[in-house]
């Protein structure tokens, strides 16, 4: 099976048309506090790896339906009217859902060039996620 776009042409063609932000400025914005950082990764990967101290988990899969104030799955925190600042491992799952939102209409938005990876490379702070207990 051949496709007509790689994930790497998907990637570039959202970066050409977002803001990508250091993990540094993302950090500054942050502590601004008109900022809010998104955590996309799935929760498995937190609680392997833990996230940025303060961020949100929405996990990439259900993104757009919590983002959207029609959905039933709508999140206030998406109504919040700050800044957001994505994020994945990498910085590829960020960028597409980045784009997928700011086509939606949600403003202002970002996310941080190199992900998780990038900032804890940059020692910047973490917290750890535990699994929650199933009642």
């Amino acid at each position: 099976m051949a496709v007509k776009k790689g994930v790497k042409e998907l990637v570039a063609a959202a970066e050409a048309d977002i803001e990508t932000m250091s993990a540094a400025d993302a950090k500054a914005a942050q502590e601004g506090g008109n900022a809010t950082i998104v955590d996309l990764r799935d929760v498995r990967e937190l609680w392997r790896e833990g996230k940025i101290r303060g961020a949100v988990h929405a996990p990439r899969g259900m993104l757009e339906f919590w983002v959207d104030p029609a959905s039933p799955y709508h999140r206030d925190v998406f109504a919040s009217g700050g800044k957001f600042i994505f994020y994945c491992q990498s910085g590829w799952r960020s960028a597409l859902a980045t784009k997928a939102v700011q086509d939606m209409g949600l403003e202002p938005v970002a996310h941080i060039g190199g992900g998780f990876t990038a900032w804890v490379e940059a020692g910047l702070p973490t917290e750890e996620v535990k699994p929650k207990e199933r009642k």
